[in-house]
């Protein structure tokens, strides 16, 4: 076959493989951390992997666990704690049954932390104020709390306000609406670079923290089981293309043809901070963190309602999608 005749059959190929693609939903947080989501369909990864992937941002995680049970949407990209907060009947949205979800591959780690307002010197200095969350009892609230907790202010000390997920909680910050709230990364670039103060990051002050990841309902994913797979396996690959330091100015073009208002430094600034090699940043290799699992549930189990003793991480986890994606 000559160089015409393969150029030829793979691009016959690719069709063919484009128009048997199977289409799937995924409903995720705004945000950089879903840059192998863009990358995925930028490059033709999930077209490749026999997947068709329509990206819907969440406003709220109240919306995107609702829509998710719902069957609305077949994947959700969101934190660990959601996950363990609906399956223990301590989550915040109204479902008309049970929530059965479960993790099934890794997303970010660490990366979250509490920004405040240049005025607010110390954690301390939050007593008595009103401080921005996406929902009160599930996500990083949790966390949240836990931060304000270590710093000597008691639940009565404070309030929430429920003002969307980060994206909105950021923005809202910057109007002078909070003045204090959770940001992960790359979205803190932003405050930060405009005098926004960091008091502390969980990662630091907390320890290892599983941030997002990818979710499924477990009757979903029985049924859908090679599609899940395939997905897995568009990610992982996209992940390595996005990690290639080669690839970082391509990239942080794509950044920003997702996120129009980062520009050429804000785009590769976002590139180091998620794939830099530091401990905290996108799980490239797909795996799920044991031990900033295991922070998430100590969290929940001390401040989630009604209390539970939570100790088993893989109640709420399950990779045997992730490791036949993976040989």
């Amino acid at each position: 076959m000559n160089a015409i005749a393969r150029v030829a059959a793979l691009a016959a190929t690719t069709l063919m493989t484009a128009a048997s693609a199977k289409p799937l939903d995924i409903i995720v947080f705004p945000g950089g951390a879903n840059w192998p989501l863009w990358v995925g369909n930028e490059k033709g990864l999930f077209a490749k992997h026999g997947v068709e992937v329509k990206i819907t941002p969440t406003p709220n995680s109240v919306y995107q666990v609702e829509n998710l049970v719902a069957g609305k949407f077949d994947i959700g990209f969101s934190t660990f704690d959601n996950v363990v907060a609906y399956d223990e009947g301590q989550g915040e949205a109204n479902l008309d049954r049970p929530a059965d979800l479960v993790a099934v591959m890794g997303g970010l780690s660490g990366g979250v932390r509490l920004i405040a307002n240049p005025e607010i010197r110390s954690i301390a200095d939050l007593k008595g104020k009103t401080l921005a969350v996406d929902a009160a009892t599930t996500g990083y609230a949790l966390a949240l709390r836990k931060l304000l907790a270590q710093a000597g202010l008691a639940p009565g000390d404070y309030q929430f306000e429920r003002l969307g997920g980060t994206t909105q909680r950021t923005e809202a910050l910057m109007q002078n609406k909070t003045p204090a709230t959770i940001v992960t990364s790359p979205i803190d670039l932003v405050p930060l670079a405009k005098g926004y103060k960091r008091l502390a990051n969980v990662a630091d002050d907390i320890g290892p923290y599983q941030a997002t990841l990818y979710m499924v309902r477990r009757e979903w994913a029985r049924a859908h089981e090679e599609e899940l797979v395939n997905f897995i396996r568009a990610v992982l690959e996209a992940n390595a293309w996005l990690a290639n330091r080669a690839n970082r100015d391509e990239a942080a073009a794509i950044y920003r043809k997702y996120i129009p208002q980062a520009n050429e430094q804000s785009s590769l600034k976002a590139w180091d901070a998620l794939l830099g090699g530091g401990k905290e940043g996108l799980q490239v290799d797909g795996k799920i963190d044991p031990e900033g699992a295991m922070n998430v549930l100590r969290i929940r189990s001390e401040f989630g309602e009604p209390r539970k003793e939570l100790k088993d991480p893989s109640k709420y986890i399950d990779e045997s999608y992730y490791r036949k994606a993976a040989r």
